[in-house]
């Protein structure tokens, strides 16, 4: 398959570095062509607009911000539906409603192009090494057709079922994420205001059964104060408006993803927004 990728942000990008040294032959497009343009080094090609790319490639990753800008890149103006073709196949790693998911599955099958869902679990340093975790919604039949593909960018992948699915088991781990964060910035933050060496109680944390991933590959650099970004914390706070929004939607009660949210919400207006989602301890601190 010739693969085309919009949206060269964080994971973007590595996904598409990712597939070159794959052997996979890659195009690539951003909304702002100068966000791309590093990517050329790399033997990538940088198109003009979605239906230029889409006329090229036999499967398009969407990795941008929200369902409004996917709806934009695939039928807007110069969007994928006017660059279709016979097998033609999008596969969605934005991080959005399964709602909104299903309603933009339904208008591009009505155009004649398949679509699944595949948000990821890993972020930009583990989509480079191949290593990520994809939740996969859609026909089984494509999802099989587009398994070489994403078996290039990911350790494990799930098939969850029909559309939506993948974006509904997103949302549900992406609350894990939000809640962990701030469970653990109030654990350093208690330890310094005991008087307790903070690096010590993530070696205490993580000789126990209730270490994570977060714990030990996040937690001393969130003690030294390093929020550098592998997700900002304002695309975090996006993520908590779509849970709230679906759970609201399907009858879920998901209190702590609510205050999860009114916090990361305070965090931005502080100006924490463009830190790693990690950054909500400096907020906490301040």
């Amino acid at each position: 398959m010739i693969v085309g990728i919009i949206g060269t942000g964080l994971l973007g990008s590595a996904i598409a570095k990712r597939l070159v040294s794959s052997g996979y032959k890659v195009h690539a497009c951003n909304r702002t062509r100068k966000k791309a343009e590093s990517l050329k080094k790399l033997g990538i090609q940088v198109e003009d607009s979605p239906k230029a790319l889409a006329e090229k490639c036999d499967m398009i990753f969407t990795i941008v911000k929200d369902a409004p800008v996917i709806e934009k890149m695939a039928f807007g103006k110069n969007g994928i539906i006017y660059g279709r073709h016979d097998g033609l196949i999008v596969a969605d790693m934005s991080t959005i409603s399964p709602i909104s998911s299903k309603k933009i599955a339904k208008k591009l099958e009505a155009k004649k192009i398949s679509m699944i869902d595949t948000p990821v679990m890993g972020g930009p340093s583990l989509a480079e090494k191949g290593q990520m975790v994809l939740m996969v919604g859609g026909k089984k039949e494509t999802y099989l057709k587009c398994k070489p593909v994403l078996d290039a960018i990911s350790e494990k992948t799930f098939h969850l079922g029909k559309n939506g699915s993948g974006h509904a088991m997103k949302l549900a781990m992406n609350s894990q994420i939000a809640i962990l964060a701030l469970s653990l910035s109030e654990g350093i933050i208690l330890a310094k205001k005991s008087g307790l060496d903070p690096m010590t109680f993530l070696e205490v944390l993580n000789s126990t059964y209730f270490k994570t991933g977060m714990s030990v590959n996040k937690g001393p650099k969130m003690v030294s104060g390093n929020f550098e970004p592998s997700f900002f914390l304002k695309m975090m706070q996006k993520d908590l408006d779509e849970i709230d929004y679906t759970a609201k939607k399907f009858g879920a009660n998901m209190p702590m993803s609510r205050l999860a949210n009114k916090i990361y919400k305070k965090a931005i207006k502080n100006g924490f927004g463009d830190t790693d989602y990690t950054g909500v301890l400096a907020f906490l601190e301040k």
